[in-house]
């Protein structure tokens, strides 16, 4: 008999890198790319064709974070995913997930220094006896018949359900914990090993003239009083409540959960289009199942830090912050439609944003595995805001970049999370737009911070051209998103078009960097999602505060510039530096706004 490793088909293949991230839903993707433009050679791990988890095509859930569908202005993530949700808006108004699927396949596919490992599985590790580290990780892809070997100094779990954190042995835990545990008056007065259930979702498309729908023998049958507290209010998209299975095993009863999703999603329509309840359904059919279940939660990992209910409630700002979330505690019960009578879920809503330490995305055991995503250190109730996908992106930034930093700086993780170590990954999440509550830019590398006078062509009264170097790149106008929040805008606004904004230095610098970042609309939700209504409080296409066309002169000469720009945030790396004692940035159009408006302008040496 032969062992999986000693296939006699499956070619074997020993890769060596930097670093491996074994998962690509949000979190992976995100950290993959974060580390890989810090430099760092990386290997990204799919067990999938496509990458993106719960937001791609295969399950088509809308990525959802701290503005809460939009009813928390100010407090969308920046950063890459931001960067991927522009990009999005501005390629794809018609909100195929296919080409969201593309998009994300095009940016890792883009890094040189990523490897992406498709259809691959991790199925196994070898650690070192005597650290706990892990060496290297098996992966397996059927497809091609190979068995690959990698070998690197840091590793990610992004999977979600833990298999690779769980093969190098890492402290794990799954369910609820009890009310006294942690003291948590929203958990279970005794603990358990119930989790939130996994969901199967629909489309719907509407036609000219009547569809039946024939119904298979083996669905489940439901009557108006399985939704008291389930409304079906459109058919286009449905139902996140299609939840079931938490009562069980998340993946070893993988298999069984996804036939039972299959019986409720198919059971759910039948009602819809049979039961008479719903006339206005009648032109409406079925136009895709999704046939994998989008779990919500199995194991979770155990750091230094383990994020209870008191840290996400009362808005902790850790010292070691490298992330934040504010999604409400949304907690559901585990059996999902099998208790009709409870509603679908209970939130609690958060006043405040809050953050999340490094010491929560790293293992407390195995000492250079990080982690992102719904696996990261949390206890169940804290888990119910952090696991949400555009918190689970920002937390994946956080780690490829702090991976990146620990490979450059041979720096274990236990000390990046001190002292000058975590001052400068702070720094640089800032610098590459991420936002951490309660922190600003005080990098003394940006040129910008010591010119001696901003000037403009017009400015709005309280939209100041200083306000470009005071280290805040968002309005912090909302004072509910806590107590560092100043109710101040942070961002330079002109009265008219064309506009300029000028920074000045007493002596010439030598400029080989310029970072700009314009106004992306953060006061409304940006989101790709089959459900019409939330579609129509977005903007599917360039946001029209954004920039368009623009130009940046180094005393009168123009180094940089674009004409058709919709991103938030530009980096202009100039091939060659430049001396100049004046910068400016000239803007000549938006997408809309009859205004110009920027929040950042950084300027390195390069």
């Amino acid at each position: 008999m032969t062992t999986l490793l000693e296939s006699r088909v499956a070619t074997r293949k020993e890769l060596q890198t930097d670093f491996v991230v074994v998962g690509a839903g949000m979190a992976g993707v995100v950290g993959a790319l974060a580390a890989a433009r810090r430099g760092l050679r990386v290997v990204l791990i799919q067990d999938r064709s496509v990458l993106g988890g719960n937001a791609s095509s295969e399950v088509r859930m809308h990525i959802v974070g701290a503005d809460c569908h939009g009813s928390r202005p100010g407090s969308r993530e920046s950063g890459i995913i931001e960067e991927l949700k522009l990009e999005d808006a501005f390629r794809n108004p018609y909100r195929s997930f296919s080409q969201w699927d593309l998009l994300l396949y095009e940016k890792v596919k883009a890094e040189p220094n990523i490897t992406l490992l498709l259809d691959t599985t991790c199925v196994g590790c070898t650690t070192d006896p005597s650290t706990k580290a892990i060496r290297t990780v098996f992966a397996l892809r059927n497809t091609t018949e190979e068995i690959f070997e990698i070998a690197a100094t840091y590793f990610a779990d992004c999977s979600g359900d833990s298999r690779l954190a769980v093969e190098a042995g890492a402290d794990s835990h799954v369910g609820r914990e009890s009310r006294d545990q942690y003291g948590e008056s929203l958990a279970q007065p005794v603990a358990d090993k119930h989790t939130l259930g996994s969901s199967i979702l629909i489309t719907g498309r509407e036609y000219p003239a009547p569809q039946p729908f024939y119904c298979p023998d083996w669905v489940r049958k439901f009557q108006k009083s399985d939704f008291l507290h389930r409304p079906i209010n459109s058919y286009e998209y449905g139902y996140w409540w299609f939840e079931w299975g938490g009562q069980f095993d998340t993946i070893h009863d993988n298999e069984a959960i996804r036939h039972e999703l299959l019986r409720i999603a198919l059971g759910v329509w039948d009602y819809v289009k049979n039961s008479g309840d719903h006339p206005q359904a009648a032109n409406w059919a079925l136009d895709w199942v999704g046939v994998l279940p989008a779990k919500r939660e199995s194991r979770r990992l155990l750091g230094p830090h383990i994020l209870v209910q008191d840290d996400v409630q009362g808005g902790r700002l850790f010292d070691d912050a490298v992330a934040y979330g504010g999604w409400a505690i949304d907690i559901h019960p585990p059996q999902g439609v099998d208790v009709p009578d409870q509603p679908p879920f209970t939130p609690t809503y958060l006043d405040k944003l809050y953050t999340i330490p490094l010491r929560a995305l790293h293992s407390r055991n195995v000492p250079n595995l990080f982690f992102a995503g719904r696996n990261i250190s949390a206890t169940h109730v804290a888990f119910a805001s952090t696991r949400v996908m555009a918190t689970c992106a920002v937390m994946g930034q956080a780690i490829g970049t702090a991976a990146a930093q620990a490979v450059r700086d041979r720096v274990s993780l236990d000390a990046l999370s001190t002292g000058i170590h975590i001052r400068k990954l702070q720094q640089q999440l800032l610098k590459d737009d991420a936002f951490i509550p309660a922190l600003r830019n005080d990098d003394p590398a940006d040129l910008a911070r010591s010119g001696s006078k901003n000037t403009a062509s017009s400015s709005l009264k309280d939209a100041q051209p200083a306000l470009v170097i005071d280290g805040i790149s968002r309005d912090l106008t909302f004072a509910k998103l806590g107590p560092w929040a100043d109710g101040k805008v942070h961002h330079w606004e002109s009265e008219l078009l064309p506009a300029w904004l000028e920074i000045k230095w007493p002596q010439p610098v030598e400029i080989g960097e310029v970072h700009l970042t314009f106004d992306s609309g953060f006061q409304r939700e940006l989101i790709l999602t089959p459900s019409d209504g939330h579609t129509r409080k977005v903007v599917r296409g360039a946001q029209p505060e954004t920039v368009k066309s623009y130009e940046v002169l180094a005393d009168g000469q123009v180094i940089a510039g674009d004409q058709e720009n919709y991103r938030r945030k530009r980096v202009h790396r100039l091939g060659k530096p430049v001396k100049a004692s004046s910068l400016r940035i000239v803007v000549n159009a938006t997408h809309g706004s009859p205004t110009a408006r920027l929040f950042e302008v950084r300027v390195y040496r390069g």
